[in-house]
């Protein structure tokens, strides 16, 4: 024992390594050299002297670290006052436009990728913009975007044969290869059932503002890009009263699993 030195040693201190005879010489040499007995796991472990307890040992500090820091993301369950403050001025601003902003609880996948602004000065919404091209399995998340800006220019970057972007342009190119006549942009109706899932049909030539008016909006807004002759499954609300029916084609298929993930999202 290298406290008392007359017992033979029994522990060995996993921190410094001090060979202790009992629990009363445990205590005193904690107590003289400060040590809290608890193992360092990042202390230098040379080359020659690493085992495959030292590299379990590294693993498990890493899902350590993992769990602390998801613990510590999870631990904030409410907003702050600032935020409620701010998110109440951003759901007035939007009543005033006439859209019925809902905004989710705090851990909510929406809620954290939501940058949606309101300008006090220019009395302007920059929106959190997502657009979905459910035909080439796309989406693209736009950020700040004025509301006064039309669903045209918006798109433009994206499906215009002569501005979009030249590698945007190849993964949509069933969209850019299309007359822009053929081309919709719905967005989903909230608040409906599950299985009567239906659609508004916004005006492309019409700012995003004046698309927005008399919808419900969680968080922020998702527009559909579709073409006429695929959209097999989406139902414009006001075009057909009949329940969709259930397509075997692959294009459908891929349209209702795009469904599937945003009803995950916002679940």
């Amino acid at each position: 024992c290298e406290t008392c030195s007359k017992e033979e040693a029994k522990y060995r201190c996993p921190r410094c390594m001090k060979y202790s005879c009992s629990l009363l010489c445990v205590k005193k040499h904690k107590l003289a050299q400060s040590c809290n007995g608890v193992r360092d796991k990042t202390a230098f472990v040379s080359i020659n002297e690493f085992t495959d307890l030292n590299l379990l040992s590294d693993y498990r500090f890493l899902e350590d670290v993992g769990r602390t820091a998801d613990a510590a993301a999870r631990r904030c369950t409410m907003h702050s006052p600032a935020t409620k403050r701010l998110l109440y001025c951003l759901r007035n601003k939007a009543r005033g436009c006439n859209i019925e902003l809902k905004t989710l609880p705090v851990g909510f996948t929406k809620r954290r990728e939501n940058s949606t602004t309101f300008n006090s000065v220019e009395n302007k919404f920059y929106w959190h913009l997502k657009l979905v091209f459910p035909h080439c399995h796309a989406e693209y998340t736009l950020k700040g975007v004025p509301d006064d800006k039309t669903l045209a220019d918006i798109l433009k970057p994206y499906i215009d044969p002569v501005e979009s972007d030249p590698i945007v342009c190849q993964r949509l190119k069933v969209y850019t290869a299309s007359p822009q006549s053929d081309v919709q942009i719905l967005m989903k109706i909230e608040n409906r059932n599950r299985n009567s899932v239906r659609y508004n049909k916004l005006d492309a030539s019409r700012s995003l503002l004046d698309n927005l008016k008399g919808k419900v909006i969680i968080e922020y807004p998702t527009l559909f890009v579709v073409l006429k002759t695929l959209k097999n499954d989406m139902v414009i609300l006001g075009q057909d009263g009949s329940e969709p029916t259930q397509s075997t084609g692959s294009e459908s298929s891929s349209l209702s699993s795009m469904e599937e993930g945003e009803i995950r999202d916002s679940s």
